[in-house]
């Protein structure tokens, strides 16, 4: 017996498979046009271009205004030809990427550290120089492999406390920029060993906390504000190198023979008038640098030929301060002039070790110093 088969009106099935067809594509449009509008897929656009822009390594101040994100492909495009247009860091960063633990960013395009950042918390070093960067974030707690931290001629105005919790940090530099004052905080990274706050201007003072840091072997506190030398640095029995020139000085402590393994001390362009004798209890002590236009007593045994210190007193020229500029102009003319003088030192201090390659013996050198 065969099968039964119901054989139906062709042209019915037709019309109402086309009715079903007409549906479904009405209500493809409908949700096509809710999707649009709803803010889920706003949100999913703007993660995209995000996400491209991160790619691309372009900084969030460029695409991000006033909390607002412009995902329009004409401002990627802009931004694309100006990175391409200047020689910026970009390359630079993408050299860098052959090592994955070091992160370096360069140029005023950047104003804020980016926030993909945070994610990346296996780096070991940062170098950020000649940025327009304010804030270090405090999630930089989160960096505990961190080794260095190198961070000059940027614009930053404090340090996070919890810059305290980075123990492996070996070297923090953060000179010439706008630093008032160094947290406590910095005293639990027992295992620093140079710090440079040099050119900042206006710091007056370090914590004693700092006087935890036992490592450090390098302090350099040029360029500021210092009236005496901080007691925390007294206290750093390793210390080898101390550049405390620049500032406000008018004596030296006469426990300043505490830094029994100091080689280096520079302490020109202060208001010294005197050298304590105790200078003479630092058997280790190979260079002495002093600006000679106040001094009126110095110990002669340091200008002695049996003694192994090179002594330089350097005769200052003052410059003063261009008339008709406001604060910020003053303040950058400063930081660049004083700049200018460390680089010519150390030029100068690396000249005298070349021409001091055979056994050292004592030099007495005076000249002026116009800057």
């Amino acid at each position: 017996m065969g099968h039964k088969v119901v054989v139906f009106d062709i042209s019915v099935v037709r019309a109402l498979w086309e009715t079903r067809v007409k549906k479904h594509k009405a209500w493809q449009k409908k949700e096509a046009e809710r999707l649009e509008k709803s803010a889920l897929e706003k949100i999913k656009e703007e993660w995209n271009f995000v996400a491209e822009c991160r790619r691309k390594g372009i900084p969030q101040a460029q695409y991000c205004k006033n909390g607002f994100i412009d995902t329009s492909v004409r401002l990627l495009e802009k931004i694309e030809r100006n990175s391409l247009s200047r020689p910026s860091s970009l390359a630079k960063d993408k050299g860098k990427q052959s090592n994955p633990f070091v992160l370096e960013l360069s140029g005023e395009h950047w104003k804020e550290l980016p926030d993909s950042l945070k994610e990346q918390t296996h780096l070991k070093e940062w170098h950020i120089c000649n940025t327009l960067i304010q804030i270090i974030p405090t999630y930089i707690e989160l960096f505990q492999a961190m080794r260095i931290l190198d961070l000059p001629k940027n614009q930053i105005s404090c340090l996070p406390a919890e810059i305290g919790r980075l123990k492996n940090l070996k070297e923090l530099n953060v000179s010439f920029n706008h630093l008032k004052s160094i947290p406590p905080e910095l005293g639990d990274c027992e295992n620093l060993e140079r710090l440079d706050c040099s050119g900042n201007l206006e710091l007056m003072e370090l914590p004693f906390e700092l006087s935890n840091l036992k490592q450090v072997t390098f302090v350099d506190i040029s360029a500021n504000k210092f009236s005496s030398v901080p007691i925390c640095v007294l206290r750093m029995s390793n210390l080898q190198w101390l550049d405390i020139s620049n500032n406000n000085l008018n004596d030296l402590p006469q426990d300043i023979d505490r830094l029994e393994e100091l080689q280096s001390f520079l302490l020109y362009k202060n208001k010294l008038t005197y050298l304590p004798y105790c200078l003479l209890n630092l058997k280790k002590l190979t260079l002495l640098v002093v600006s000679g236009d106040h001094l009126v007593e110095l110990p002669t045994a340091l200008c002695d030929s049996s003694t192994p210190v090179k002594f330089i007193s350097l005769m200052d020229n003052p410059i003063d301060k261009a008339q008709g500029q406001d604060d910020d102009e003053i303040m950058e003319s400063e930081q660049e002039r004083q700049h200018f003088d460390k680089e010519f030192m150390k030029a100068y201090i690396e000249d005298l070790k070349e021409r001091e390659s055979v056994p050292s013996y004592t030099t007495k050198v005076s000249f002026s110093l116009q800057l």
